[in-house]
């Protein structure tokens, strides 16, 4: 039974939206809590956001499915390589893409030397691939197990294969006492991880990747199980169900094996999906069932038409601006310091409309999404639909 779902639509856009939200404040020193990442353990709002997309990308990937089985084996593992590599491909050039910046006053080209390897994008494809082509050869319910044995193998390698510290300590939860910390410099060197924990460090890791598989095979359950139920009382109540277990499975699991986003542990999997299919079980509900359509769900919807191609944008455009510079005054040296479009716009609009900073940086973020909801709208007003 292949019918449309709008909410599913809607789920997708938000999620779209919200990582556009926590991207692009107006200043990374003043933004509001649940717009920060938990500093490790924990779990704020802006955690929920990645997982919900890859949550997304697996119950997009079971209205995908048929159409893969009415082709040959070898196609159809073809089609979902090449998706996979390209999405890779994408977020590789995004890290690299202005592929030039200033230094002094001259414009010289990025080295590949230093170039952050992997990424959202990066994660998403490799997520895609691997879960993509278990479901097609392993069908059903051998897919399941297999999520839940990476889910497993990933929490006993984690916990045995820690990493002492110096003094012998060893933390296997800890940023240096994380084995796929120590796995990501081997095999990709330091230079090319990103810094922003002060150290060699990706959270969108080779290791952490692994869950991140699992991830996308549930919300493929969760959406071939929408498919074959149908529109039924009997469908929501059951994933209110399912999506309570995962929650409440999550959260005692967390108790051993810390929910965490950054080494994106087991728990967390589970947390999070138990959260996203409760909150699109709530979303069929409201909107399949009880028709509560209005301005919101179409703004959110639009965001879903083009999701990948706003997200690309919503970073490609920074970029892009960033290279026009504005004379920003002296600095203490007496050389003149510059700023971009955007850093002037927020400054010079958003920055002084309150005297708490954070509402200013939160005016620009809103203020951009807007920009790229228009961006969005306009294409789905002239049939534009992007796909990878």
């Amino acid at each position: 039974m292949n019918q449309r779902y709008y909410s599913l639509d809607v789920f997708r856009g938000a999620t779209v939206c919200l990582m556009i939200l926590v991207n692009n404040p107006g200043t990374w020193a003043h933004i509001y809590g649940p717009l920060k990442h938990a500093p490790w353990h924990g779990c704020t709002p802006t955690d929920l956001v990645f997982p919900f997309f890859l949550f997304a990308v697996g119950n997009a990937l079971a209205f995908v499915m048929p159409r893969l089985e009415g082709i040959s084996k070898q196609q159809a593992a073809g089609k979902i390589v090449k998706r996979g590599t390209l999405i890779f491909l994408i977020g590789l050039l995004l890290n690299w893409f202005p592929f030039v910046k200033w230094e002094d006053d001259s414009l010289i080209m990025k080295s590949f030397s230093n170039l952050r390897i992997l990424g959202v994008l990066q994660r998403i494809g490799i997520a895609y691939l691997f879960a993509a082509l278990s479901v097609y050869f392993l069908k059903g319910r051998k897919a399941f197990y297999l999520a839940t044995l990476l889910l497993l193998g990933y929490w006993v390698i984690t916990a045995f294969c820690g990493v002492p510290d110096a003094t012998g300590f060893i933390d296997p939860y800890s940023l240096e006492g994380f084995w796929g910390t120590h796995l990501d410099r081997a095999l990709l060197g330091s230079d090319h991880l990103y810094k922003g924990e002060g150290v060699p460090f990706d959270p969108e890791g080779l290791a952490s990747t692994i869950p991140a598989i699992a991830q996308v095979i549930f919300g493929y359950m969760v959406g071939s199980y929408i498919q074959q139920k149908g529109k039924s009382d009997a469908m929501v109540a059951n994933l209110f169900v399912a999506g309570m277990i995962m929650l409440l499975a999550g959260m005692a699991w967390g108790l051993e094996f810390p929910i965490n986003k950054k080494i994106w542990t087991s728990s967390y999997v589970l947390y999070t999906t138990g959260l996203a299919t409760l909150i699109l079980a709530t979303m069929i509900q409201l909107i399949e069932f009880r028709g509560l359509k209005g301005p919101l769900t179409r703004f959110f919807d639009v965001f879903g038409k083009n999701p990948l191609f706003i997200f690309v944008m919503s970073a490609l455009i920074p970029k892009s601006l960033a290279l026009i510079r504005i004379p920003h005054g002296l600095n203490e040296q007496g050389k003149m310091t510059y700023t971009s479009p955007l850093g002037w716009f927020y400054e010079t609009v958003c920055a002084p409309v309150s005297a708490k900073p954070e509402n200013g940086s939160l005016l620009y973020a809103l203020i951009f999404i807007g920009f790229m909801w228009s961006l969005a709208w306009y294409m789905d007003h002239r049939k534009w639909y992007v796909k990878v």
